[in-house]
């Protein structure tokens, strides 16, 4: 019995069209990676499941409790296995529980894990690599594969035989939003408070001492103003700090006290601007207590007034130091992180100046006495932070 349809005679060449292109243009939009890659390290580190032997993915930014983090990797011992990582004093790598390296002090360290995998016997075929410290858990996003030279490539006298891989590049949508959000708040403070906005963004202002008798920084920290002002400079800094550390992409002094560098940038600038609002709000009792030990009393109103004063108008521009970050790092990463930390230290260092210069209005600091409470109060702790922030890289 014959069927009614007559098979079209075009059919067989457009299955070969079809087929032919589901081979050549499928795999360049849609390439299939393998699941397993050898002598290479990824980012599916796992942890272990509470009161359980069983190993869990590891989720970022949870999971805090564990001071160790795995994964299982295919090891040929006979090929080498390059990889890099950022290691605080303490950090331990073990591979199937037996110890290979020991961090001696916070430093970027380039390792080959071939070699200890020959006298390790594998388990099912793969190694279980450990990173574990006693005091925290690792930050394990530094941690990097590394290309090895190939042979007939030239090599220069002294260069190593590892080469870092291309640099990788941050995401920025979380900067581009805060950058925004810093553009809404200022322009909503010079709505609400014209007069307060004024008088501080004001460059003739910001020239007269007289002028810390108006506004809020007559009373400063003592109304909503004066509060959201400083809250807003925080969030300020705190972004480029953030975009600084997260360029060096580790912190190597701070990382050993706080961990942030394993939370994402959302909460790396919410934890800074923590950090920094509370750090001013304290400086008004850091003052008004060294004041009373140095017997200096008259000069605390003088002194804050001038450091908020100063730091809050310098703080404006910010942002603009901000959004050269956002347009310029991908292509001069090296000459964009200098200005970032040049622009946090000289917005310091002007700050200490001013507060010298105002306070010698009043009492001459060339008086011994003061000039030792000045020190003790604005250019130890400037010291300090700027060997957190600047100096540290």
């Amino acid at each position: 019995m014959h069927s009614v349809f007559q098979k079209p005679k075009f059919l067989s060449p457009l299955l070969w069209v079809l087929l032919l292109w589901c081979g050549f243009v499928l795999p360049s939009g849609a390439q299939v990676l393998p699941i397993e890659q050898e002598n290479s390290i990824t980012t599916n580190w796992l942890v272990y499941k509470s009161g359980t032997n069983e190993l869990v993915p590891y989720v970022e930014g949870a999971n805090t409790e564990n001071h160790a983090l795995h994964q299982w990797l295919q090891i040929i011992p006979d090929n080498t296995f390059p990889v890099s990582f950022v290691a605080p004093k303490g950090l331990c790598l073990f591979l199937n529980n037996q110890l290979i390296f020991v961090a001696n002090a916070t430093e970027v360290y380039k390792l080959n894990l071939a070699p200890y995998a020959r006298n390790i016997k594998p388990k099912q075929g793969k190694y279980l690599l450990t990173v574990w410290h006693p005091n925290q858990q690792p930050v394990v996003n530094s941690f990097k594969n590394v290309e090895v030279l190939q042979q007939g490539e030239v090599k220069q006298a002294g260069d190593s035989t590892f080469v870092v891989r291309a640099r990788e590049y941050v995401n920025l949508n979380a900067f581009i939003i805060f950058t925004l959000l810093l553009g809404l708040l200022y322009g909503a403070l010079k709505s609400n408070y014209p007069a307060d906005f004024s008088s501080l963004y004001n460059i003739n202002s910001f020239m007269r001492v007289s002028s810390l008798q108006e506004g809020f920084l007559s009373k400063p920290i003592s109304s909503w103003s004066s509060i959201l002002f400083v809250l807003v400079f925080s969030l300020s800094l705190a972004l480029l700090i953030a975009a600084i550390h997260t360029e060096v992409m580790h912190i190597r002094l701070l990382n050993q006290f706080i961990p942030a560098s394993a939370s994402g940038i959302s909460s790396k600038v919410i934890l800074y601007t923590v950090l920094i609002f509370l750090f001013i709000l304290l400086k008004y009792l850091f003052l008004k207590t060294m004041s009373f030990i140095f017997g200096l009393e008259e000069v605390v109103h003088l002194q804050y007034r001038e450091f908020l004063r100063t730091i809050l108008f310098l703080g404006i521009f910010l942002p603009v130091v901000v959004l050269f970050y956002l347009a310029f790092n991908a292509s001069m990463p090296q000459i964009i992180l200098i200005i970032s930390n040049l622009a946090v230290a000289f917005m310091l260092i002007i700050t200490i100046v001013r507060v010298f210069a105002t306070v010698n209005t009043k009492v001459s600091v060339l008086n011994l006495h003061l000039f030792s409470y000045l020190c003790a109060t604005e250019v130890i702790p400037l010291a300090i932070i700027l060997k957190l922030i600047v100096f540290n890289f």
